[in-house]
C-alpha cells in the first residue's frame, strides 16, 4: 500500500469492526468506514477542497474527524488537526461554529448537531446524503497528506512509520488500539489511526481511563499493559 487511500480500498470492506468510539457509543464496521470516507471526501470537492488544499480539523478523535481526514487524503488534500490555521474548509464541533468568521473562499462544516448559520455545513447531514463514488483524483506517494508543527509528512512518510508499528507491535486484525493522545501529534495519526487500519484491526476511542483489556493504547502514559508512544511512532523521530 502506497497512499492512504489504499487501505479504503473496496475489497477491504467486510463486517469486521474498524471504529469504535465509546463516550457516544458508536461503531464502524470495514464497510462502513471505507464507504463514509468516499463520501467524506465528496463533501469535501463540494467544499472546493482539491489536491494540495488544506484541510483543518480540530484534533477530537471523534468519527467525523478521523473520517475527514481520511476523505481529505483521497483528494490528495492536505490535512492540519488545528481548526485555527487557514484552510479551504475547517470541520469543528457545533459548540464552536461561532468562534470562526472565515473569509471568503473558506468553508466552515461543523458535526454533532445542525450549524445556526446557513453559510455553515451541517456534516453529518452531507455526508449522509452524500454518494459513495470513487475519487478520480490521482494521488502519489510523495504528495503531502499532514502537516504538523510546521512540518509536512507524506502519504509514503505515514504508511511507512505505520508499517513500521505493526511490525514492531505485532498487530493484525484481532487487535484493538485505543486511542489515548491528540491527533495533534502526527505519531498519534500514525499509531492510532494508519497502523490499526493496514492491520486490519479496531480503532478504539475509550471513555475513560479504565485499562481496555487486550489492547494497545496509543498515548505517553496509558493504562493498557501494551503501549506505543506517539514520539516513537511519529515519521521524523
Amino acid at each position: 500500500m502506497d497512499v492512504i487511500g489504499d487501505l479504503m480500498a473496496r475489497d477491504r470492506r467486510s463486517d469486521r469492526l474498524a471504529l469504535q468510539v465509546d463516550g457516544p457509543g458508536r461503531t464502524y464496521t470495514y464497510y462502513d468506514f471505507i464507504t463514509t470516507s468516499y463520501k467524506a471526501g465528496n463533501v469535501l470537492r463540494y467544499l472546493g477542497v482539491r489536491k494540495g488544499a488544506r484541510v483543518a480539523i480540530e484534533p477530537v478523535a471523534l468519527p467525523e474527524p478521523i473520517l475527514t481526514f481520511v476523505g481529505a487524503s483521497h483528494l490528495g488534500a492536505i490535512t492540519v488537526f488545528d481548526p485555527t490555521v487557514e484552510a479551504r474548509a475547517v470541520l469543528v464541533d457545533v459548540a464552536r461554529e461561532e468562534e470562526f468568521d472565515l473569509p471568503p473562499g473558506h468553508k466552515l462544516a461543523v458535526y454533532n448537531g445542525p450549524p445556526s448559520s446557513p453559510t455553515t455545513t451541517h456534516w453529518e447531514k452531507e455526508v449522509w446524503s452524500e454518494n459513495p463514488a470513487v475519487h478520480p483524483e490521482v494521488v502519489e506517494p510523495e504528495d503531502v497528506a499532514l502537516v504538523a508543527d510546521g512540518r509536512e509528512y507524506t502519504h509514503g512518510d505515514l504508511l511507512d512509520s505505520a508499517k513500521r508499528v505493526v511490525d514492531a507491535s505485532d498487530l493484525d486484525a484481532d487487535d484493538t488500539v485505543v486511542v489515548r493522545s491528540s491527533l495533534a501529534h502526527p505519531g498519534t495519526v500514525v499509531a492510532g489511526i494508519l497502523a490499526p487500519l493496514l492491520a486490519g484491526g479496531t480503532i478504539r476511542v475509550p471513555d475513560g481511563d479504565a485499562p481496555i483489556a487486550g489492547a494497545v493504547g496509543v498515548g505517553d502514559t496509558v493504562p493498557e499493559p501494551r503501549s506505543i508512544s506517539p514520539a516513537d511512532a511519529a515519521p521524523d523521530r
